[in-house]
């Protein structure tokens, strides 16, 4: 069941429900009827009620948030991100490009947590990086002959409409 993918979780609604369904069963009303003011299962609302015997209100508030904990704190992220902006040379690379083997052995090194190539993507993105190319141009490249090229000959050599 749950939500369809792509759809985030409102839990301040759901603990809002959940509330507002313990406050109706204390004040004497059945599980079935509920159920269809709150608009649930009848199901849910008797869990709920089990709960909220066992364990009081508190219990029906919501957990705080949902998935496993991310294994690097916001001060390691900002840390890998500073030794991802000095750039590979800076540490010990022969070029400038990252690669997620890369990455992945600087997030080990920095922080001592490793990670699969595939959830290093993840990091990436969560620090607001994406995947790039390389120009693949000459060194010996020319800009301003290219320039002045594009200006003054390739107009010339142009087919008209």
């Amino acid at each position: 069941m749950g939500n369809p993918a792509g759809v985030k979780r409102n839990f301040e609604a759901l603990e809002k429900r959940r509330l507002q369904a313990f406050k109706l069963l204390q004040a004497g009303v059945s599980q079935a009827e509920v159920a269809r003011r709150v608009g649930v299962h009848r199901q849910s609302v008797s869990r709920w009620d089990r709960v909220a015997q066992a364990k009081g209100k508190t219990a029906l508030l919501k957990a705080g948030r949902a998935g496993r904990l991310p294994r690097l704190s916001p001060a390691q992220k900002k840390q890998i991100k500073k030794a991802l902006l000095k750039g590979p040379e800076a540490h010990g690379y022969a070029t400038g490009l990252w690669t997620v083997a890369r990455v992945g052995s600087l997030i080990k090194e920095q922080t001592g947590c490793e990670y699969h190539s595939g959830h290093v993507w993840k990091v990436l993105r969560s620090l607001g990086w994406s995947s790039q190319r390389p120009t693949g141009r000459a060194l010996e490249r020319d800009e301003q002959a290219i320039a002045h090229w594009k200006k003054k000959d390739w107009p010339a050599i142009k087919k008209k409409p």
